[in-house]
């Protein structure tokens, strides 16, 4: 029994190993027969897709690339002419997928369904290939996403719905308020909505895509309760008074509705942490409006007026000083504002008052006004009782009156309105080229007397404008004498345009003094102040370059008889002149200027009823 136990042990160990080797060989048969198994898949399937491959339902298995790429430009799962619905807010608008740069890829789709099976692992390969012959396998579309072309789209939709916020607003219906409900404001967020379109492309969900918009709302939603604010300050009228202390206290000037509903304005402010709509004037209604009152209520401020005693050498009070006031604009409009946006409908008006440099006590020497510097005359024999008058007028402005030290002196600003009510009366003025009858003839003659004494008074003057052609009384002289050095001494106004000024540029207050005397055909014009040692020297070219005038021209005149002849244009020639002038003090020159004049050549005009035997002459020009 014990001798064979052996034998029995190596029996097992050899039915062992060949149940063993029998395993292996059938492991390597099933591996060699999947192997060629899978081999002739690979190679049935070779250049086409494995079966059981789908994009997106629509099946692509056993067909080469092209033939996918065919099929699917055939059956597109996904193209750019389809269309998506956007909305904003509670607006739709239909977009093709291309106007949101939205395009399926055509070829990387393709070569993704392809190699679906083929890449990975062996196992893998044999469970993807051997399941894709049981089972439908869909595998994303790859989508190219063009977001320039997306944000072009959303500008454009953002320009068609984006609306600004819209305040409540007031407006005014003749005499009546009317309130306007505000609007919340909408603006399509684009850096969101890109994202918004980006997260739906990666869900393949594209059938529609609300935006992102961004709503403001207005401050006031609703205006009515203000409107009710505006509406009692209409009804009961906008009133402004002269306050206390001044001679016309309380006089009021009063805004009725109908007067006041086109100054109204309404504005956004904040008022005790809220938002508010206030009425408010317009800037440019009021002001004209202040001007008026202006007009009616400003005093000018004047200095009193003196005349120089030669005899005692001081100064005897000719007018009194007068304090002046002026209405502030700016603190009458902002108090009026500000009642107004409070719902109070009157304030007073603001007033500047200014009181004069000088006091009516002042003494000469106080003033460095202690003698006569120069005294200039001009003569206008000849000229009609109109111009005498109007000479005599604007004289009288300047008689008694005080320049500062330092101070431009203006003489139109001197000077009120030339007038009819000012005391002026019609006489022949230069107009436009031609003289004419006009109301102020003659204050030329003034201005041209002040120019002188200023001149040789050695005063620098800083504007002078000449006339336009040679004026005789300007070069006439004691005797109804002319004289060709005073050509090129002449000095034009035409207030307010043209001016003329000089500078007091001396320590002393200048007093000036204006005389008319009709019997001599004269106005002298006298500085009084203090001598500073300044000399004149001055040459003058005298009438150069002269030009001769057209012969006369005649003009019939409908206005005339037969027979009635009347001059209305006198011959002068045309010259240049210039005048320098050098100003001195103790002997050192202070300083030089010149004064050059080019006069027109200034052709005789005669008018003459229609019928005037003779008229007009052979050999003359007729208009």
């Amino acid at each position: 029994m014990n001798a064979s136990a052996p034998n029995d042990q190596v029996t097992f160990g050899q039915l062992l190993l060949q149940c063993l080797a029998a395993l292996l060989i059938g492991l390597f048969l099933f591996a060699f027969f999947l192997m060629l198994l899978t081999g002739i898949y690979q190679a049935w399937y070779a250049g086409r897709i494995l079966p059981g491959i789908a994009i997106r339902d629509v099946n692509l298995g056993g067909l080469t690339r092209a033939q996918a790429a065919q099929y699917l430009l055939e059956n597109a799962p996904l193209s750019s002419t389809d269309t998506v619905t956007l909305w904003y807010a509670e607006n739709p608008i239909d977009v093709s997928l291309g106007q949101l740069g939205i395009e399926m890829d055509l070829a990387a789709t393709v070569n993704a369904a392809y190699d679906f099976g083929r890449r990975g692992s062996i196992s893998s390969w044999f469970a993807l290939q051997l399941g894709a012959n049981f089972t439908k396998r869909n595998i994303p579309l790859t989508i190219t996403f063009n977001q320039d072309a997306t944000l072009v789209t959303l500008k454009q939709i953002a320009g068609l719905y984006d609306r600004p916020v819209q305040e409540a607003g007031l407006t005014m219906d003749g005499v009546y308020v009317k309130s306007e409900l505000g609007q919340n404001g909408r603006q399509l967020d684009l850096v969101d909505s890109l994202e918004q379109i980006n997260l739906q492309i990666e869900q393949l969900n594209l059938e529609q895509i609300v935006l992102p918009v961004i709503e403001t709302p207005p401050q006031i939603m609703d205006a009515s309760p203000f409107a009710n604010m505006a509406q009692e300050i209409i009804n009961q009228s906008v009133s402004l008074t002269m306050p206390a202390r001044q001679p016309d206290a309380g006089r009021e000037w009063r805004m009725e509705p109908e007067e006041l509903a086109p100054m109204l304005s309404f504005e956004t402010r904040q008022m005790d942490g809220q938002t508010k709509l206030v009425p408010q004037l317009k800037q440019d209604f009021l002001n004209a409006y202040l001007q008026e009152i202006a007009q009616a209520v400003d005093v000018k401020t004047e200095n009193p007026r003196f005349i120089f005693n030669d005899e005692t050498g001081t100064l005897e009070l000719l007018s009194p000083g007068v304090s002046g006031r002026a209405l502030d604009y700016n603190a009458t409009t902002e108090a009026l504002q500000a009642a107004l946006a409070v719902g109070d409908a009157s304030t007073d008006i603001v007033m500047i008052s200014h009181e004069p440099e000088i006091s009516d006590e002042v003494d000469g020497a106080g003033l460095g006004v202690t003698e006569l510097v120069h005294s200039e005359t001009s003569y206008f024999y000849g000229s009609s009782p109109e111009r005498i008058q109007n000479i005599e007028t604007a004289a009288a402005q300047f008689h008694g009156l005080l320049i500062a030290p330092n101070a431009t002196f203006s003489m139109a600003e001197a000077m009120d309105e030339i007038s009819i009510d000012n005391g002026y009366t019609e006489a022949l003025i230069i107009y436009n080229g031609q003289t004419i009858e006009g109301v102020g003839g003659g204050v030329c003659q003034v201005s041209t007397t002040l120019f002188r004494a200023a001149f040789f008074a050695g005063f620098p003057i800083t504007e002078r404008h000449p006339h336009a052609y040679r004026v005789s009384y300007y070069e006439k002289t004691s005797g109804n004498k002319r004289n060709n050095d005073l050509a090129g001494l002449d000095a034009t106004v035409y207030v307010p345009i043209i001016d003329l000024k000089f500078v007091n540029d001396s320590p002393y207050w200048l007093l000036m003094e204006t005389y008319v005397n009709r019997s001599a055909s004269s106005i002298t014009w006298k500085f009084y102040s203090t001598w500073d040692g300044r000399t004149v020297e001055w040459l003058t070219s005298g009438p150069t370059n002269i030009q001769e005038p057209e012969k006369p021209l005649y003009k019939e005149n409908p206005e005339l008889t037969a027979g009635e002849i009347e001059q209305v244009e006198w011959e002068a020639d045309g010259a240049d002149v210039r005048v320098d002038r050098s100003v001195f003090i103790g002997g050192d020159l202070l300083f030089e200027d010149t004064f050059t004049t080019q006069y027109e050549p200034w052709r005789a005009v005669y008018e003459y009823g229609p019928g005037t035997e003779g008229m007009p002459p052979a050999d003359q020009d007729e208009e």
